[in-house]
Formats: C-alpha cells, sequence, structure tokens
C-alpha cells in the first residue's frame, strides 16, 4: 500500500502544480509545453504502478507506449480539423 500512497501523493503533487500553470499568467506555447510534458509524465507514472508495467518486460511496455500514443495521435487527427473549423465559425460570427 506504501507505493500505491506514494504515488497518489505524487500525482496529487502534479495536479496542483497544473492548476496553479493554468491560473498563472505563462505565455501560451510555454503553457501548452509545459501541461504537454506534465500529462506525459503523469501517464507515465500512472501506467508504471498502477498498470504494473514497472514489472513487464520491454516489449509489452513499449507495445502499450506506442499503442497509445498512436491512439492518441489518431483521435487528435480526427478531432483537430473540427475544432479549426469551428474556431473560425465562432471568430468570423460570434458566439450562438
Amino acid at each position: 500500500m506504501k507505493t500505491y500512497w506514494i504515488t497518489w501523493s505524487v500525482l496529487l503533487v502534479f495536479t496542483a502544480v497544473m492548476l496553479w500553470a493554468d491560473s498563472a499568467s505563462l505565455p501560451r506555447q510555454a503553457f501548452v509545453v509545459f501541461m504537454l510534458i506534465a500529462m506525459l509524465t503523469k501517464a507515465t507514472i500512472i501506467a508504471a504502478n498502477f498498470m504494473h508495467l514497472k514489472a513487464e518486460r520491454l516489449p509489452l511496455v513499449l507495445t502499450v507506449v506506442i499503442g497509445l500514443l498512436g491512439m492518441g495521435a489518431v483521435l487528435w487527427l480526427l478531432i483537430a480539423p473540427d475544432a479549426t473549423r469551428i474556431h473560425e465559425i465562432v471568430t468570423k460570427y460570434g458566439p450562438r
């Protein structure tokens, strides 16, 4: 149980820092890069401890990591064009 409590505490600290970064006046690009790094770090901690990947062999870990990152890229590629289009419509005509 000690490992789970330590992991939970580390994730809580990461979450608090991410919330602070959201309210801080960081430049947009620095904020996005920081959040991406923080989210990937949190995902790595969760996968290693709660999915027990830290005790697995490298091929299985790579399969999971590459699969998750690949699926994230596919979802982003499918969603990003709609987000861009909606942003252009709202910018041009205003919110409904």
